[in-house]
């Protein structure tokens, strides 16, 4: 790396790989979605770097796809695979490559279960920089010369070179959107694939119907590979057995396991329990083929299994923090389904104390115009679990501006947004008003930063009483992960 290169140099040089707010709105217009071009251009980059698809097989990749759940089962099988090495069993080094990241970039690529550090982030981020702009007429037939990959898929080019030259020998990857032009989708060779619960969401890219983005979810399918999803919906399940059937794949759809019992699941929930029973079958599959004497035993699971799946630490999602007048809940959620179980979690978590003060409500689901339709469900649950019939007192509709007097943390920049839309919170306008049709009782604000949210919260809060405000901060991880750092004035979780 030369010299003078710092992280912050890497994070504004991939910031510049955004793609704008214009360019994505005429291709929207354009109705020009991502294609198999997507994972040919991958192919390029790969290349010019000087890897080919076979050498990601020495990664042992565990491939995961889905809408729901699936960076919580990621994490689990992180975890129970670094609990099985710590035990003295193979892999010898774990990597997890994730999205979206919640304060830090670095947080996308993990080894041991940690973000990468910055010094090691700003090193391999150059590194892939110069073989690009060195290589940059190798595979032109594949990438324009001299191109480099947009942002999201950088950081996917970039977590194999960091893995492959820290010699990871177990990788989990997390696709961003959809499955089959997905860029870690140029991985042919898993050592298993897994399909999380699906549902509704990225309708322009991946389609408006279940069984539309059960078709992108099935391309991570690959033949001769374990593949494993939990029971899904009719529409779903159909066109992802029909995908595998045509692929020559034998996919086994889970119940939940069993084995579970022994083991602490937090949340105690159906989902929760989804999720790491499909992990389970993927870290077994992973662990045949990486350690020629593990043997899963049917009727229990190894001690290494359960001190994963109860140690597993996955930020931003169901977490409580305890302040002086306010008890925090915040988890990430993007779906209409997601939603309604955070809020479902929320009021349960509420329900086991004494003396709840008002409820508030924190959200923010940015550049999304179907996300006004998540409100209804988030509002109804809440409403219909108390039994006063009451909801959110306090509802505050904030941008993902980190703070107020700064802006945006070097890591969170998205010019993926309309500024204006920003600037004159649009889009909460159209969340207040919706809101104010669900629930005309309720004290509705726009808050133009995070760091303002959270204090007007705390504020109301002081205001009205001894008894602690419970507050439920949800919708989008950016929102989530700015609100984590400045609850805990964290620079990376």
């Amino acid at each position: 790396m030369a010299t003078g290169r710092t992280y912050n140099d890497a994070i504004d040089a991939l910031n510049s790989l955004q793609t704008p707010y214009a360019v994505i709105e005429a291709r929207r217009k354009a109705g020009i979605r991502p294609d198999a071009a997507s994972v040919r251009e991958m192919r390029a980059y790969l290349a010019r770097l000087g890897y080919s698809p076979p050498d990601l097989d020495r990664l042992n990749v565990v491939h995961v796809a889905g809408t729901k759940g699936k960076g919580s089962t990621c994490a689990f099988v992180d975890s129970i695979l670094a609990r099985y090495q710590r035990n003295g069993g193979p892999p010898r080094r774990v990597g997890l490559f994730t999205s979206p990241h919640l304060i830090a970039v670095r947080e996308r690529i993990r080894i041991a279960s940690a973000p990468i550090s910055e010094e090691l982030f700003a090193r391999y981020f150059f590194e892939v920089w110069d073989r690009l702009e060195q290589n940059r007429a190798v595979a032109a037939d594949m990438a324009a010369p001299g191109s480099k990959p947009i942002y999201a898929r950088y950081l996917t080019l970039m977590s194999y070179h960091v893995f492959l030259s820290e010699g990871v020998d177990a990788a989990v990857y997390e696709t961003g959107i959809g499955g089959e032009f997905d860029a870690t989708n140029v991985v042919e060779r898993p050592v298993a694939t897994g399909i999380s619960s699906l549902g509704i969401d990225h309708v322009f890219v991946l389609g408006n119907t279940v069984d539309k983005i059960a078709w992108h979810k099935a391309g991570i399918l690959k033949p001769g590979t374990p593949a494993f999803t939990v029971e899904q919906v009719p529409a779903a399940e159909e066109v992802l057995k029909k995908r595998a059937a045509e692929k020559g794949v034998d996919l086994k759809v889970l119940k939940i396991d069993p084995r579970l019992a022994a083991a602490r699941i937090r949340p105690d929930a159906i989902f929760q329990k989804k999720n790491a029973t499909l992990a389970i079958a993927l870290a077994e599959a992973a662990l045949r083929k990486l350690d020629t004497s593990f043997s899963p035993d049917p009727d229990a699971l190894p001690q290494a299994f359960v001190d994963g799946l109860e140690q597993v630490v996955w930020r931003g999602r169901c977490e409580v923090k305890d302040e002086d007048s306010v008890i925090w809940h915040v988890d990430g959620a993007h779906t209409v389904d997601s939603l309604k179980m955070a809020a479902r979690w929320f009021v349960g978590d509420c329900a086991g104390r004494a003396g709840v003060g008002p409820k508030v409500l924190i959200f923010n689901q940015q550049g999304r115009t179907e996300a006004v339709d998540f409100l209804d469900g988030l509002c109804n649950t809440v409403k219909n679990a108390d039994p006063a019939g009451k909801g959110f007192k306090h509802v505050i509709f904030c941008t993902n501006v980190t703070y107020a007097a700064t802006g945006y943390k070097r890591d969170f920049v998205n010019r993926q947004h309309n500024p204006a839309d920003i600037a004159n919170m649009t889009q909460q306008r159209v969340f207040a008003e919706r809101w104010k049709a669900l629930d005309p009782s309720a004290n509705i604000m726009l808050i133009p930063s995070i760091e303002e949210a959270l204090n007007t919260a705390r504020s109301l809060a002081e205001k009205e009483g001894e008894q602690k405000a419970q507050a439920l901060i949800t919708g989008s991880l950016h929102l989530v992960g700015g609100a984590l750092g400045i609850l805990e004035g964290a620079d990376a979780l």
